[in-house]
């Protein structure tokens, strides 16, 4: 039987995109976003629970999260988890998970109405395995 590895989160970005280039030319997007959840506790109290997720997003989608995406904006993100490792400069193996992103659409517009993406003609889905490498140690 197949796996399935989906993720959809809604939440809002902890910072702006930070956007990078691969060797190759492919746009590469990251960004941290927050989902928080409220509820009440056994004792009558209200509690809130915030997860922290990195997000990366690779070709078109990155270049329109790095340039309509800021800190603070709502966001619907659904993609596939990916942990990946390496060796840092000291030799240090390291780790981490992210969440490579296939679609995104920009919540909480000005006026109540969600913000569409520009339309571009192409189909923002990556349904390929994004491009790997580059000249840093250190992932982006």
């Amino acid at each position: 039987m197949a796996g399935v590895n989906k993720v959809i989160l809604i939440g809002n970005l902890g910072a702006n995109p930070e956007v990078k280039y691969l060797n190759n030319g492919t746009t590469v997007a990251n960004f941290r976003m927050a989902t928080t959840e409220n509820w009440v506790n056994r004792s009558g109290e209200k509690t809130t629970l915030t997860e922290w997720h990195r997000v990366v997003a690779f070709g078109r989608l990155a270049e329109i999260c790095g340039e309509y995406l800021n800190k603070g904006k709502q966001v619907y993100v659904e993609g596939r988890l990916r942990t990946r490792t390496w060796e840092d400069k000291d030799g240090n193996k390291r780790s981490t998970t992210e969440i490579v992103a296939t679609r995104m659409q920009m919540l909480g517009a000005p006026g109540g109405t969600p913000a569409e993406v520009p339309d571009t003609g192409k189909d923002l889905d990556m349904d390929h395995e994004p491009p790997t490498g580059g000249d840093d140690d250190v992932p982006f």
